[in-house]
């Protein structure tokens, strides 16, 4: 099984793209999502990947974070949710804002997505709810709300539980530990 790959882009056409790995490009598959973090230059990436083997094809798929890999791993588990289908998921939200959806069974969000109806939002809102919470440790996002979603979990909380904590606070010109106290403060029921 292929890991991860480090090397250099070479090709970029959402959703393929070709990374060059000492002298053999890789052709993969890889959401909106990676390609916006692969936008600025030319160096070495290091991308995460999932291989799909099939009866009459192998596909590459590549990520940029390990959450969007175990996230789409996930969803692939799903009945109907194809690897089509999950890239489009991962294209049009975040790991976070996916996670948020589901905990707050957001239908709508979903619905939103080129390819979901309602019963298919319907069954990734139920068969994801216990699925998230098996997504490894770490902040779905960078910066402080990543860190603050980092010691949410340190405290016990499952993602979804986070998701809805951090959910409507701005990490604009706060510190990580501004926003848990927040998010704690909602969890005990209190606004000021």
């Amino acid at each position: 099984m292929i890991g991860t790959l480090r090397g250099r882009v070479t090709l970029r056409r959402p959703p393929h793209l070709v990374l060059e790995v000492a002298g053999v490009g890789y052709e993969l598959e890889a959401p909106l999502s990676t390609f916006a973090e692969l936008s600025g230059g030319d160096g070495e990436v290091k991308l995460y990947t999932h291989l799909q083997v099939r009866d009459d094809t192998q596909q590459l798929y590549a990520f940029y974070s390990e959450r969007e890999r175990e996230l789409f791993r996930a969803l692939i588990r799903t009945s109907g949710v194809g690897a089509k289908l999950a890239l489009v998921i991962l294209s049009g939200l975040s790991v976070e804002e996916f996670s948020q959806a589901v905990a707050t069974r957001d239908v709508a969000t979903l619905k939103r997505l080129p390819g979901i109806g309602q019963k298919t939002a319907e069954r990734l809102l139920l068969d994801m709810a216990d699925r998230l919470d098996g997504l490894s440790g770490g902040g779905t996002s960078g910066g402080v709300m990543g860190e603050a979603e980092a010691a949410l979990a340190a405290l016990g909380y499952k993602p979804r539980e986070i998701a809805g904590l951090l959910s409507n606070l701005s990490p604009a010109g706060r510190s990580s530990e501004e926003l848990v106290r927040e998010a704690l403060k909602k969890s005990l029921g209190r606004t000021s």
